[in-house]
């Protein structure tokens, strides 16, 4: 009896959490497009992918995390901590035929992306080629501003920064439904 009492109480708390969210801030149909690229959600996971062609020869593929750190921001106190989200994503580009891949690892910031490195992949399912490069800010400058126009010709730009932000928030809204209707169906197992 007491198991059982415990198990109703567990369902009750679950049912009005998933109440509470589904009323208060339900999350909204993710969009399936940014611009030219698809966008696969990839439900009950922390990634998801965005792919697009550009010209005749190149394959994009973006893969972004959910939040994964904060920054405090300069007006964060002891008493109120304010935080910037960061969110990873990694861009692959490939050209048709071609064995190597471009890779370049970036972060981004709720208005802005950032590029932290990049490499050549030989082939999409091996590791980066034994010499990665130096890092980013290492490189020329006038190197770094030709990269960042690179990839903002192939639709990665700032824009793309605020986009990932709000899809994010959007996702973990209803990432937390999902595993809160995940853990009311094991509890309701007999």
């Amino acid at each position: 009896m007491q198991k059982s009492a415990f198990q109703g109480n567990i369902l009750r708390l679950i049912r009005n959490e998933i109440e509470y969210e589904l009323d208060h801030s339900p999350p909204l149909q993710p969009p399936n497009s940014f611009g030219p690229f698809t966008v696969d959600e990839r439900p009950g996971e922390q990634w998801i992918s965005l792919k697009r062609n550009f010209g005749d020869k190149e394959d994009i593929k973006i893969e972004a995390t959910m939040f994964d750190r904060s920054v405090p921001t300069s007006k964060s106190t002891k008493t109120e901590p304010e935080y910037i989200l960061h969110i990873t994503f990694i861009v692959n580009i490939s050209k048709a035929g071609a064995t190597e891949a471009l890779e370049i690892m970036c972060s981004a910031w709720p208005d802005t992306i950032e590029i932290s490195k990049l490499c050549i992949r030989r082939g999409i399912n091996t590791s980066p080629s034994s010499y990665g490069g130096p890092e980013f800010e290492e490189l020329d400058d006038q190197l770094q501003d030709a990269l960042y126009q690179f990839l903002e010709e192939r639709g990665i730009s700032d824009e793309l920064a605020v986009f990932l932000h709000r899809y994010m928030k959007n996702k973990g809204k209803a990432e937390y439904v999902r595993w809160m209707e995940s853990v009311k169906s094991y509890v309701e197992q007999k």
